[in-house]
């Protein structure tokens, strides 16, 4: 079985414990307006435009992003970093995109990983039929959940979905052994008003201590270019990441509240 991804990220160190090798999977059912992987969105290898100077002149080159690889292939690449994995506790992630949305793919290289003793993590939104993450839970060892708002009329403005299925399943999945790190992105005025933070404290206590650890990501602005190269405006370009103290207030609203809190995945 083939899957497509549409990039490989070694040594990682914000993507669950250890050393890890993020896998990027293509393909999103969200728009977030604020994401830094728009190459991810569609789910298949697309064209763009790269300009390059050369000589004081621009020149355009045409590149496609994302390429398809099997899961023999792919399981290969992991394994070239599994002596820094194994001696940092880390192993692979699998991210997008929403890599939930290649399920059959995922299940099949989760399957060889668990099969070869690699830690895996599947960094999603959750925003999948229940019978998908049922099955992919079972060779998972760690979920990254992103959880960005609790108003839904909001996280549909903002993501393109509504966020009851979200919701719904992270409750399912506290109801498993899986290891859950909840993911907050630090939007400025968006998910950082204070009636989210509230609300998303009000929701998370009532996982029966389940989740005990939340990452904090703040925005940043890094993917100015993808999008230019891809053409696509991008809404927060002028956007800039929350100060140092507002990061701070939050953290210390879920310490308080008995969370464990890393800001930076």
């Amino acid at each position: 079985m083939t899957g497509i991804i549409f990039d490989i990220k070694r040594f990682a160190i914000n993507d669950g414990p250890g050393l890890r090798t993020v896998v990027f999977l293509k393909g999103c059912p969200l728009r977030c307006i604020w994401c830094h992987n728009p190459e991810g969105f569609e789910k298949n290898p697309n064209k763009v435009k790269k300009v390059l100077k050369l000589n004081g002149k621009s020149h355009i080159k045409e590149e496609t992003t994302g390429y398809e690889i099997s899961a023999d292939k792919l399981f290969a690449e992991i394994e070239k970093e599994r002596i820094f994995m194994e001696t940092s506790g880390g192993g692979v992630t699998f991210s997008g995109g929403e890599p939930l949305l290649q399920n059959d793919f995922l299940t099949e290289i989760l399957k060889i990983c668990k099969k070869n003793d690699t830690h895996t993590t599947v960094d999603t939104s959750l925003f999948a039929p229940w019978e998908t993450i049922k099955s992919v839970a079972e060779f998972t060892d760690m979920f990254l959940i992103d959880l960005k708002l609790m108003n839904s009329a909001l996280h549909k403005h903002y993501t393109g979905v509504s966020n009851e299925l979200i919701i719904e399943n992270i409750k399912k999945l506290s109801a498993t052994n899986v290891h859950m790190i909840i993911r907050i992105p630090v939007i400025p005025k968006v998910t950082t008003s204070d009636d989210n933070i509230k609300q998303t404290l009000s929701f998370l206590q009532t996982m029966n201590g389940k989740i005990k650890e939340i990452n904090l990501l703040p925005f940043h602005n890094t993917a100015n270019g993808k999008y230019k190269r891809l053409g696509i405006e991008n809404p927060f370009s002028s956007i800039k990441t929350c100060k140092k103290e507002e990061i701070k207030d939050i953290e210390k609203q879920f310490i308080s509240a008995g969370f464990k809190v890393k800001t930076g995945g």
